[in-house]
């Protein structure tokens, strides 16, 4: 099933993207991890979109969505863009559904609008995450790589596939190369650059260590609050193997904190989970955003 671009208004002067794969039924919005784009949904949107009006949407500095020429790409100013985006497009109540950044940004909405939400699914994000993976991302953005950090850019688009995967093991080639395909912007000089603002890493460069993890504890003081006044019902999804999500902070979510929680550990993937076990996280979320066990 072929997605529609659209282009919203989003916050502060910037032009939102995003695909449509239907427009008949309740809003299904997908929101994208740091470093992806919206098309990391495709499989996801083709199963529910015969039952849902289902769209994905470009974070501002990623895919085809503006970048920042002041690099605001704090939660808030995510946060600002998903309601105007929302106001847009004229939707009132939705189910969100967020993987990693995208799912903390959901959170973040949840806690500012839970009458909003018809229901949540939380893709291996958390209020507090596991810092082994905290540890192994900050590493990827220091080395560039694939999320193209201080404006890493790439000979031929081969080059940077191979490069996705050697940061994807998990992730089958086809795949691999579909990311590639919308990751990826060729520069005037013919060299190839991903399509994340590189400024992105410039705004956290030389940042105070003791006020980053201060500002973590608080925002996640926020997001336990959110999740713990969230009335809809919401799915918690962990990929076995994630070094993001630990089991205990999933455990939490769903067994003391959420009043209506449900857990699926999808087996053969890690934080990517919609990329590592396609098949797996399919079944996770049609089982619950259809009402099946």
């Amino acid at each position: 099933m072929e997605a529609t671009s659209l282009r919203v208004a989003g916050a502060d002067g910037l032009e939102i993207h995003l695909l449509e794969w239907s427009r008949e039924g309740t809003p299904l919005l997908f929101l994208h991890g740091f470093g992806n784009e919206a098309h990391v949904w495709d499989d996801a949107a083709a199963a529910v979109a015969p039952y849902y009006r289902t769209l994905a949407m470009d974070l501002r500095g990623h895919g085809d969505s503006s970048r920042d020429s002041e690099a605001r790409y704090d939660y808030d100013f995510h946060l600002a863009d998903l309601e105007a985006v929302l106001g847009a497009l004229g939707i009132e109540r939705l189910v969100l559904v967020g993987h990693s950044l995208g799912g903390r940004i959901a959170m973040r909405f949840a806690g500012r609008h839970p009458e909003r939400l018809a229901g949540l699914v939380i893709v291996d994000s958390a209020p507090e995450l596991d810092v082994r993976g905290t540890v192994r991302i900050s590493v990827d953005l220091q080395r560039g790589g694939a999320s193209g950090g201080d404006g890493v850019s790439f000979a031929s688009a081969a080059e940077y596939r191979d490069v996705l995967a050697r940061a994807y093991p998990a992730v089958a080639r086809p795949l691999v190369e579909r990311m590639a395909h919308h990751m990826l912007r060729r520069r005037d000089d013919g060299r190839f650059e991903p399509k994340l603002d590189p400024r992105w890493f410039e705004a956290r460069r030389g940042s105070d260590e003791t006020a980053l993890r201060e500002r973590e504890e608080r925002l996640g003081r926020e997001m336990w609050d959110a999740l713990a006044q969230l009335p809809c019902p919401t799915l918690v999804v962990r990929g076995a193997a994630s070094d993001v999500m630990s089991p205990d902070v999933a455990d939490r979510m769903v067994d003391d904190v959420l009043r209506h929680g449900r857990l699926a550990v999808v087996p053969r993937s890690g934080h990517s989970v919609m990329l590592d076990n396609p098949e797996g996280f399919r079944a996770a979320l049609t089982g619950f955003v259809l009402g099946e066990e």
